[in-house]
């Protein structure tokens, strides 16, 4: 479920957006005002947050961004394999597995209690308490 819907124009520093179906947070953006009868163009440059890729867009000013809504919730961890870490949600208590990001990698235990995302109905871990 898609939070809002913004003008390239309106995104700040630390927007989250979807951009060709993915989350990304905007890193910098910059707005050019162009000629008497012009748009003005917008030019940002976005991280997944997924996968961590950069993309670059130079975009005109009236361009729709659908801003997604993200969830942070606790869990607690079950069981750990390899790179993949069974948790249990603490609310509904609905288990399943997440991969464990590399910054975290080595931190992660059993019985920890960890936040994660869910965004558009794609889980990330974040951090660990």
């Amino acid at each position: 479920m898609v939070l809002k819907v913004v003008d390239a124009t309106e995104l700040r520093v630390g927007s989250n957006v979807i951009i060709e179906g993915e989350p990304y947070t905007i890193r910098s953006t910059e707005t050019s005002k162009t000629g008497k009868h012009g748009h003005a163009k917008c030019r940002m440059e976005a991280i997944s947050m997924i996968s961590g890729k950069k993309k670059v867009l130079v975009i005109p000013g009236h361009e729709r961004f659908e801003i997604p809504m993200i969830e942070k919730r606790k869990a607690q961890v079950l069981s750990i394999s390899g790179k993949i870490a069974n948790i249990m949600d603490a609310e509904s208590f609905e288990s399943f597995d997440l991969a464990i990001p590399e910054e975290l990698e080595g931190q992660v235990q059993e019985s920890m209690t960890i936040e994660y995302w869910d965004i558009e109905g794609l889980k990330i871990m974040k951090r660990i308490f």
